[in-house]
């Protein structure tokens, strides 16, 4: 029996399905693709074959908190060359990219160094998105500001073509609840780098399932500015290429929570380093994480002084 063509695709009872499987929601679903023949941001983008050209002509098109989905298609590109050049700043909405590798929709940082995307509103989803850095010393491409609570990021990867980037995700004052889950940041080996990951005053900021190799000159996960209480980073692993050799750091001074389990850290100087690869007097961690500082060597556990029953 061949297969049945849905140009439109099939609803039932307000759920749409898209490809194999179903989008859950009675909101909208838009589609996106500036590399489809049709793409254009006078479409509706309700059609997939008729996609809009540009996230942002997207979220104009989009409702606070009513379950409203943007899919971005493979190949999808978008160049960011200005400051606040793409705000997702339409409460619960949800950006998916479909697409795997190098196809993933994509997002271009070049121009200036302050490029950048906001993620400004609170109950937001980005999945599945590739960023890459075309300019050198990039400030902090994308920025999650306090405005967006509750939301999360997943399946990110950012990698570095020309020169590095200074950090990549900055997480502003103020933000709650943020989820960080499947992300990847494929740093340079060269010099010039501070940070992957930069959070400032967060509640429950939550990483992990993560890969972040670079050349990080405080760390690759670093507490800055003022205090986050309550974060949990757990299952991943850290590179920091640079002498600092440090992977984890509250560079603040305060910051509360949980470091590890599952934690896998590696150093670029065969030194008396492995307790500082994290460091921060008033995180709590459990084991394992793993610290290793010289290529053929098994990593040991980090020797912070252990808790005694005391």
């Amino acid at each position: 029996m061949p297969l049945t063509n849905y140009p439109q695709g099939v609803s039932s009872f307000g759920i749409p399905l898209i490809g194999s499987g179903p989008i859950l929601t009675t909101g909208k679903v838009l589609f996106v693709n500036s590399s489809h023949g049709n793409a254009s941001n006078g479409n509706t983008g309700e059609d997939p074959d008729r996609p809009l050209s540009s996230i942002s002509a997207a979220m104009a098109k989009c409702r606070a908190n009513s379950g409203d989905h943007i899919i971005c298609g493979p190949g999808h590109l978008e160049t960011i060359t200005a400051a606040d050049q793409l705000n997702v700043d339409v409460a619960g909405v949800t950006l998916l990219g479909v697409g795997y590798g190098n196809a993933r929709p994509t997002f271009n940082f070049t121009t200036t160094t302050a490029a950048d995307i906001n993620i400004a509103a609170p109950n937001t989803v980005m999945n599945n998105f590739l960023f890459t850095g075309g300019v050198d010393a990039l400030l902090s491409p994308l920025d999650v500001t306090g405005a967006a609570d509750e939301s999360a990021l997943l399946n990110l990867e950012y990698r570095d073509v020309t020169g590095e980037a200074v950090a990549f995700l900055n997480v502003t004052s103020g933000c709650s609840n943020l989820l960080v889950d499947g992300f990847i940041f494929r740093g340079a080996a060269a010099a010039g780098a501070t940070n992957a990951i930069a959070v400032n005053q967060s509640t429950n900021f939550i990483l992990r399932n993560f890969f972040i190799d670079g050349n990080f000159s405080a760390a690759g996960l670093n507490f800055i500015t003022n205090l986050s209480v309550n974060c949990r980073v757990h299952d991943g692993y850290i590179r920091n290429r640079n002498a600092a050799d440090v992977c984890i750091a509250d560079t603040i001074t305060g910051t509360t929570g949980v470091i590890g389990p599952n934690l896998f850290l590696s150093l670029a100087d065969n030194a008396a380093n492995v307790t500082e690869a994290v460091t921060g007097a008033t995180f709590r961690l459990f084991g394992p994480i793993m610290v290793v500082n010289l290529d053929g060597e098994q990593a040991m556990a980090i020797n912070t002084t252990a808790t005694t029953d005391a």
